[in-house]
């Protein structure tokens, strides 16, 4: 009789974890950067006002022959470059998955940085 209990427990568990995984894709949004304008020089604001959640996703539309998406550090943002191992983006339709914290894209052409093509992102 014990190992009933013990089993509709477990199963019990396992279903708790099933919703909680559903519930945590479930309310994952996704965010195209920039707007119907797209990844884009002067674009640093663009997250002002939003409220990010980790696992939302952010969708990057852009040239690849102009531009690309580089996931960088905070002294790769303030710095506009990329440390080494950084992961480069370039297919022009990007979809990245935002973590918990500090989220920091630059675009590494030369110059795009610089005139504001680059966006610091806090998922909670």
């Amino acid at each position: 009789m014990a190992r009933g209990r013990g089993s509709a427990m477990v199963v019990t568990m396992l279903l708790c974890m099933l919703l909680l995984l559903h519930s945590e894709m479930a309310h994952a949004a996704t965010y195209t950067v920039g707007g119907p304008g797209g990844w884009t020089f002067n674009v640093s604001g663009w997250p002002r006002g939003k409220r990010f959640r980790a696992g939302d996703i952010l969708v990057f539309n852009y040239s690849p022959a102009a531009h690309n998406v580089v996931a960088v550090n905070k002294v790769g943002y303030n710095t506009c470059t990329a440390p080494r191992g950084s992961k480069v983006y370039q297919t022009g339709k990007d979809r990245i998955k935002l973590v918990k914290g500090q989220n920091f894209f630059i675009c590494t052409f030369t110059g795009h940085c610089q005139s504001g093509m680059k966006i610091a992102v806090n998922a909670v």
